[in-house]
């Protein structure tokens, strides 16, 4: 696996307690950043979970991997020949360190190079036409040929003609379980090609079996990977939709290959396109809106990245104080601002509170750093 150029790096024990920290339950990109912001490492952290969890109202406490179990997924990545890449690291994929709240360790088996060009990605239906198929490879083999690397999901139809459009030129293969776990079966020789010519990654541990709601999960690492998404065929519900919504969502350019009104499975691109997605009939013209961003890897409008919270600010917060942030909230998203507006206590007691909250699944957080409370009966 070759590297790309030298940055800084996890040492080999702060990659192991990383690791048992985000597969720790109730830790997610969010909480687990904020842990790490107000606790100074990942080992302090998970010494510190019980405390925090009990303070956000947990009934009880949650399981935290051991050091045994820690080892013993980063000895399955080495067997794969994969590696745990940290956010920061010189391998981290540019765009998704721009996303909110990315992933902080990503499972990679491949050539990191690849994860350096500027990125497209490409989705569409599983039970795709002729037509669409032949429009995904050809789209992912033009874009190749200019420079681009070809995200995707690695499913059926449209996704499966991308990577095989892009192999030659360079793909990236998103996945919903493990890296060792590749779904749809029959995709299991094209994994294993994307893995030698390009790269696979994914955000799971090793040995997850994908279950239908970690694919919502794989779609917003498809498409916080890439510069912008080509969505080819989309019935009017589909995963490829919630994958353009999510990348409005992160700000990145959203395009549509229109299609016959009679084809059930073009309603959903041409709906893009009512809605202001950019028209594709052939690669120019994704490689024109692009071109401008390329060369930086930026997005055309990049999103409100919420900054790291400082904890150090403000004494503790009381029992009061989180009695009026858990009131103040309820099944509505609504802004971190709002709350500190509303409450008119310091922004590191909301924070803090927020956390607590959220490691004993009591918090929901929502596109935009909105965040609202999870009710009993969710």
């Amino acid at each position: 696996m070759s590297q790309a150029a030298a940055g800084p790096q996890l040492s080999d024990r702060q990659r192991l307690h990383w690791l048992r920290l985000i597969r720790t339950p109730n830790v997610g990109p969010a909480s687990f950043r904020n842990l790490i912001n107000r606790f100074g490492s990942a080992e302090t952290a998970i010494e510190m979970l019980p405390e925090v969890m009990r303070a956000g109202g947990a009934q009880r406490s949650v399981r935290i991997p051991s050091v045994a179990e820690a080892e013993a997924e980063l000895d399955a990545a080495r067997r794969f020949g994969a590696r745990f890449v940290a956010i920061g690291e010189a391998d981290y994929p540019p765009m998704l360190r721009r996303m909110d709240h990315p992933p902080p360790l990503l499972a990679l088996k491949g050539t990191a190079a690849v994860l350096q060009l500027p990125p497209v990605a490409i989705v569409g239906a599983r039970n795709a036409s002729l037509a669409g198929i032949k429009m995904a490879r050809t789209l992912a083999a033009e874009l190749g040929r200019n420079g681009y690397a070809v995200i995707s999901g690695l499913a059926r139809g449209i996704d499966t003609a991308a990577h095989h459009g892009s192999l030659d030129t360079g793909t990236v293969g998103v996945l919903a379980g493990g890296l060792d776990h590749p779904y749809p079966p029959e995709n299991t020789d094209l994994c294993d090609e994307i893995a030698i010519r390009g790269a696979i990654v994914s955000e799971m541990p090793f040995g997850w079996e994908p279950r239908a709601q970690d694919f919502p999960r794989r779609n917003r690492i498809v498409a916080g990977l890439a510069l912008g998404l080509v969505v080819v065929e989309a019935a009017t519900r589909s995963g490829s939709l919630i994958s353009a919504r999510l990348a409005a969502e992160l700000g990145r350019l959203v395009f549509a290959v229109p299609g016959s009104p009679l084809d059930p499975r073009a309603a959903g691109t041409n709906g893009l396109l009512k809605e202001g997605a950019t028209l594709v009939t052939d690669a120019s013209d994704v490689i024109e809106a692009l071109a401008p961003l390329a060369g930086g890897n930026l997005p055309a409008t990049p999103p409100k990245v919420e900054e790291p919270p400082d904890f150090t600010g403000a004494p503790p917060p009381a029992e009061g104080d989180r009695a009026r942030i858990v009131e103040a909230l309820g099944p509505v998203p609504v802004e971190v601002d709002e709350l500190i507006r509303h409450t008119g206590l310091h922004p590191a007691q909301i924070f803090m509170v927020l956390l607590e909250l959220d490691l004993a699944g009591r918090l929901e957080r929502h596109s935009g750093g909105r965040v609202s409370l999870v009710t009993p009966d969710d």
